[in-house]
């Protein structure tokens, strides 16, 4: 900035207009100061207004920006905005920090808030925070307010819980900030020293970095029964009989892979817990860390749900639509024609019907459940629930719905089993494979529920371990009655 500039910024901040002079100027401990009049800064500006802070926006031209900024705020140059306030938020991008150079004897002592980030990771040799306190090295920097955008700081924490990650190396200044995160009805949360600017500034940067495992594992699971199936069906119909019924990849085979993928990929959500509850079973203490890959899986359960639900709703829509498909139409009307001109009759089976209601039902409380797992996994809705409430429905109702859905596939496949011509090239059906992981589930739960096996579980989850008794003999009072 050069000097003329900054003579002619003092001269527009002392010839303010008549409306801005007559505003009120709020004490210094609850004026805040807002360096940068984009979405991000008048966002910011708008939610410090609503909170009761006096909120003074420093700009190179104030006049110019008064009608985009907040009603109630105040548009000073950046000199007397620097001045007017202690705790000043920077909202402008690294490149503009020169501007700041200038102004260093009124920014020394003061909490500078760098809410700056980047367009990739490690694009600058050093973090953006660590950057702007070399800058101005008399004030106390803390990086924080990166992870939020301009939509959720208007909003609020309102929509789900909204977490700001701060550091910094002045403790004062970090607590400074997090009493202003706390008024603005954020969750703050210390993350230590300048050093991890870094670290945090690369958080708005990840895309779905818990979603990246449970993603890979849908769609590894989709291709291989996609193509498993195909060669079941489509290339073996036309091997062996000179059929062409590749149409059918569209529904029919889309059908198959859908509820195959759901149940498998609900089994992994809850085989992850099996596990856990097994090793510290033969380990006898619960205060030993789980292996890194056994961390990693549960960490990704919500995703593995997620996701099962996806496919379980694709697999809905597919159903629902079957009726109005042209083979089925084709076929039905060709059924009923050549039982016409036969002149026959078919008796009522009973037993095919109570199989099929069955079915159906089990797959409708199935879904029905499903649906319930996958609300009560919102932010907004987990938060409104005590965790007895969360751990009843994710986990009792969560294995309920995993032994509807494996009835169902159960009842689809009926008695097909024992019929040779359901094993094509010599390989069983897709629905038949999708059985197994679910059914080892729901056995190695059932035996981690029988009474001796659960009281034990119980004992080492409330702080019993295994040789405890010899080494005390306090311990040795059974902790369940």
């Amino acid at each position: 900035m050069t000097g003329q500039e900054r003579s002619e910024e003092k001269s527009e901040c002392v010839s303010l207009s008549p409306m801005m002079e007559a505003v009120p100027a709020p004490p210094e401990s609850e004026r805040v100061c807002v360096f940068g009049t984009g979405d991000l800064g008048r966002s910011l500006g708008l939610r410090l207004l609503q909170a009761g802070y006096g909120v003074v926006f420093g700009s190179r031209r104030p006049h110019s920006r008064s009608s985009l900024l907040p009603h109630g705020a105040q548009v000073l140059g950046h000199a007397a905005a620097a001045q007017s306030a202690h705790l000043i938020f920077i909202a402008v991008q690294r490149e503009h920090y020169d501007f700041l150079v200038p102004l260093a004897n009124q920014l020394k002592g003061k909490v500078l808030v760098d809410l700056s980030n980047n367009l990739r990771k490690n694009q600058y040799p050093e973090a953006n925070a660590e950057y702007l306190q070399s800058l101005v090295p008399g004030a106390e920097v803390v990086k924080g307010f990166n992870t939020l955008s301009a939509w959720s700081l208007q909003n609020g924490p309102s929509d789900a819980n909204r977490q700001v990650y701060i550091c910094g190396e002045s403790v004062e200044a970090k607590q400074a900030v997090i009493a202003v995160a706390t008024k603005l009805g954020f969750s703050a949360l210390d993350q230590g020293f300048l050093s991890v600017a870094r670290e945090l500034e690369d958080f708005p940067l990840q895309l779905f970095p818990q979603w990246r495992l449970p993603l890979r594992i849908s769609i590894g699971l989709s291709a291989a029964f996609f193509f498993y199936l195909l060669i079941r069906y489509v290339i073996y119909a036309y091997v062996t009989q000179g059929e062409d019924i590749s149409f059918r990849i569209m529904v029919s085979l889309a059908n198959q892979v859908c509820p195959i993928v759901s149940l498998i990929m609900l089994s992994l959500c809850y085989l992850p817990g099996v596990l856990a509850s097994f090793l510290q079973l033969y380990r006898g203490t619960k205060y030993r860390r789980f292996p890194n890959w056994l961390d990693r899986w549960m960490l990704c359960r919500k995703q593995l749900g997620l996701l099962s639900l996806g496919f379980a709703f694709l697999h809905v829509l597919y159903t629902l639509i079957i009726p109005i498909r042209y083979y089925v139409r084709f076929k039905a009307t060709e059924r009923t024609v050549s039982v016409i001109r036969e002149n026959r009759t078919t008796e009522f089976d009973t037993t095919t019907a109570w199989r099929g209601d069955s079915y159906l039902s089990l797959g409708i409380l199935g879904f029905g459940l499903y649906v319930l797992l996958g609300i009560t996994s919102l932010p907004s809705v987990s938060n409104a629930l005590s965790w007895r409430e969360f751990s009843f429905i994710q986990s009792k109702l969560g294995h309920l719905t995993l032994l509807f859905c494996t009835a169902h596939t159960y009842l689809y496949g009926w008695n097909r089993f024992l019929s040779s011509s359901t094993y094509k090239w010599y390989t069983p059906p897709g629905y038949m494979l999708c059985l197994v992981l679910p059914s080892v589930v729901l056995l190695l739960k059932l035996l981690l529920i029988t009474p001796c096996v659960d009281r034990t579980i119980t004992r080492i989850r409330q702080g019993w371990e295994r040789g405890a008794d010899q080494r005390n003999p306090k311990d040795s009072q059974p902790l369940i009655p």
